[in-house]
């Protein structure tokens, strides 16, 4: 059972940046395929980004293209996410999540939480205006 734990979060001004954590407990975790998340209060969790099994492919929404950045380092089981000109509309908490596949069934990036096989626990992200 692979266990993600989140790090990196805090409190940053609008145009701000952050880079989050999010280190694996087993080296299984280089054959999976990575996603960002995140919860803003009264909202439903939304997908941010995903990553492929070895760095090579990633997606975005559009709301964060240009600013965030996702990558890997499967030799140190860490997926990050560099945010960068933060707004405050990005406040929420920011989950990882692990995936057996990088595509869903309707070829496109899979953006569905309910694909997902490993969460962690969270970490905050509260940008002030």
């Amino acid at each position: 059972q692979v266990q993600l734990v989140e790090s990196g979060g805090g409190l940053v001004q609008a145009g701000g940046s952050l880079r989050l954590s999010c280190a694996a407990s087993e080296d299984t975790f280089s054959d999976l395929a990575v996603g960002w998340f995140r919860q803003a209060p009264g909202k439903e969790r939304e997908f941010v980004t995903i990553i492929n099994y070895s760095g090579s492919m990633t997606y975005y929404v559009d709301s964060v293209k240009g600013r965030f950045t996702i990558s890997r380092d499967n030799a140190k089981n860490t997926v990050y996410l560099q945010m960068n000109s933060l707004k405050p509309e990005d406040t929420a908490v920011y989950y990882c999540a692990g995936s057996r596949i990088y595509y869903s069934l309707s070829m496109m990036p899979n953006r569905e939480a309910n694909e997902y096989d490993y969460w962690g626990q969270g970490t905050q992200v509260t940008v002030s205006s």
